[in-house]
């Protein structure tokens, strides 16, 4: 068996499956060596989605390369970015809509304003919201109010919505007194 033959008719599978092996391996270097210039911060979350964000550049660059490796043109992708760039687009002013959450998400998920731990206050006109974040999901925002209960505010009201972030949580509001009824025919 010509080995050199069978190496030149699938050469493309092979550097396929090198690459996909070693991806890994690189990863974890590349990390290595970014937790290493970032060791003396203390931000875990920022951390987490800068790993985040290598690792995804990472991927990208890697099938790239495999598809024009493949014979892809990347004419083809263009065309479906650009797609993709104008549905995130209506997504952006669409604000009722299912992908104006998951927009505003990303969004969100970039800054670090607000990140899973804080407490805030949504101001919505003459209303507010507050609690602490405890999750951040791809449709809303979940806070846990001082009362116990679960808020589940919508990304994109989260994101044109004023936002105050709260140096400390709030103090439970003391109950009113029930107002007494006075009697039927009786006025005040």
């Amino acid at each position: 068996m010509d080995y050199i033959a069978l190496l030149q008719d699938y050469y493309q599978w092979w550097i396929t499956i090198v690459a996909l092996l070693i991806y890994p391996k690189i990863a974890k270097v590349l990390l290595r060596l970014f937790e290493s210039t970032v060791s003396d911060r203390h931000d875990v979350h920022r951390i987490k989605r800068a790993r985040w964000l290598i690792k995804a550049a990472m991927l990208i660059t890697l099938l790239l390369t495999l598809m024009m490796m493949w014979g892809i043109e990347l004419r083809g992708l263009l065309v479906v970015g650009s797609s993709l760039f104008a549905l995130l687009g209506v997504g952006l002013f669409a604000s009722w809509s299912l992908l104006s959450n998951v927009t505003s998400f990303l969004a969100l998920f970039i800054q670090n304003h607000c990140r899973i731990g804080l407490w805030v206050r949504v101001v919505d006109g003459a209303n507010h919201v507050e609690g602490r974040i405890v999750d951040m999901t791809f449709l809303n925002v979940v806070l846990d109010t001082v009362d116990g209960n679960r808020i589940l505010y919508p990304n994109n009201l989260f994101i044109v919505r004023p936002v105050i972030v709260l140096s400390k949580a709030p103090e439970k509001a003391l109950k009113k007194a029930d107002k007494k009824q006075l009697p039927n025919g009786v006025k005040r």
